[in-house]
């Protein structure tokens, strides 16, 4: 019986875990952190043996095949140790492919460094509008290979996928993969390489043939230069960031939707672009375009204060981020940046802050490198320490008409639990500051 070791016990792990167990295989998880509680019910419920708190070497290196949390690098010992064995070390998306059975679905996957939530839940949503049988994962809500284990098989699957699960796959082709955007981000896992990290994100159409589709960002500078030395085997659907996109202009009518900002229209073409290669009508398209709710803490609407727009982009966790969404915003903006530095050059938002942004409010533990770089670009500039100090100090500068944004171009961990964490605190600050106005 081939014998799986799975490192790390998140919802990837578990997922490999139950679908491992579900393919007859012997399995065992070991996670070097606490497993929570939730999912410790979950390996003890399908009777999975596991360890918590700890590697055991001798335990791990039995393995046949090692299937690894996105979160932990090759360069770590003990895969190094597996690797010197001979053990093939996997990415849980490789083993859900390997693993998906032999009616094999239709794979739509996603990645780049922004908009890859969107472009995911969209792309979904078109497909189930028009009635197809579809699911939808990866990075977001479940593990692929959870999909695998717990639902009956589905035709259609879309998945977002990091360049951590990227690195992991050996074998993993999918029909339609899109990529959307490479600027730099976790450069500390690529020894601060971009070029590693551009070709960690081109990972996604590596085993792909003429009989695929590879839809990519042809405006992309890193994407034009990886391609111009790299040959990429599937059929190239070269995508315009521009708003006047060929499958856009004069075919959908996105005025009627909630999708705002040029990066949501280029985010909505690659989406379209699936739905239309899986046989989606326009109408159906059109419907669906009508119908989505993006997820949160993307430019999301939070309440308009005394004719005041507060809206929560805590997703905006790089620059490039932050860029786009002050691209969408068309009102004196007041911006509240700031948390854990990834390495950020804010050299690319000196214009569009020049522009837009009337102050800017700083929240995190260390703000100086923010403090340093725009105070001689913008006039207004001051620091807060939690979500309820910044939306307050955020109201000194704001008139009729204005928007407060949350876009913070850093990781959230020196304040927050995680962006969703930052993004719900903002939003209970800004709700009870609206409860305030309305009993004065």
């Amino acid at each position: 019986m081939k014998k799986v070791v799975i490192l790390g016990a998140g919802e990837s792990g578990v997922g490999a875990a139950l679908l491992a167990k579900k393919c007859g295989f012997e399995v065992f998880v070991s996670d070097k952190s606490p497993i929570k509680d939730n999912f410790q019910k979950e390996l003890d419920d399908a009777q999975i043996l596991y360890e918590s708190g700890q590697h055991t070497e001798g335990l791990v290196l039995a393995a046949d095949e090692i299937v690894k949390s996105p979160g932990i690098p090759d360069k770590v010992e003990l895969i190094q140790a597996a690797h010197k064995k001979g053990i093939p070390v996997m990415s849980e998306i490789e083993f859900a492919y390997e693993n998906r059975g032999k009616d094999e679905p239709y794979i739509i996957a996603i990645t780049g460094s922004n908009g890859k939530t969107t472009t995911t839940s969209l792309t979904y949503h078109l497909l189930k509008t028009a009635g197809k049988d579809v699911a939808v994962g990866g990075n977001i809500g479940k593990s692929f290979a959870r999909l695998l284990a717990e639902e009956p098989l589905h035709d259609y699957y879309v998945l977002e996928l990091s360049s951590f699960q990227l690195d992991g796959i050996i074998h993993f082709r999918p029909n339609i993969a899109i990529l959307l955007n490479i600027t730099p981000d976790h450069l500390d896992r690529y020894d601060y390489k971009m070029a590693n990290y551009v070709a960690s994100k081109f990972r996604i159409a590596m085993n792909q043939t003429e009989d695929d589709i590879f839809i990519f960002n042809k405006d992309d500078v890193e994407m034009q230069n990886f391609m111009d030395k790299n040959v990429v085997g599937a059929n190239e659907w070269g995508i315009s960031t521009q708003f006047d996109s060929p499958i856009l202009r004069g075919r959908f009518d996105m005025s009627k939707t909630k999708l705002r900002g040029p990066h949501n229209y280029f985010n909505a073409s690659c989406a379209i672009a699936a739905a239309i290669v899986c046989g989606v009508g326009d109408a159906k398209i059109q419907q669906g375009l009508e119908t989505f709710v993006n997820a949160p803490h993307r430019l999301e609407f939070v309440a308009t204060i005394n004719a005041t727009d507060y809206i929560n982009d805590s997703k905006a966790t790089n620059v490039d981020s932050v860029y786009w969404a002050l691209k969408a915003m068309n009102k004196p903006t007041v911006l509240i940046l700031g948390g854990q530095d990834k390495g950020n050059d804010y050299k690319a938002l000196e214009k569009i802050v020049s522009e837009k942004v009337k102050a800017i409010v700083c929240m995190g533990v260390d703000n100086h490198k923010i403090l340093e770089f725009f105070t001689p670009i913008v006039k207004n500039i001051e620091e807060a320490h939690s979500a309820v100090e910044a939306v307050h100090v955020s109201t000194k500068y704001t008139e009729g008409g204005d928007v407060v944004l949350l876009s913070p171009a850093c990781a959230s961990f020196d304040l927050f639990k995680n962006y969703e964490d930052r993004g719900e605190q903002f939003k209970e600050a800004v709700l009870k500051l609206s409860m305030l106005e309305m009993s004065n």
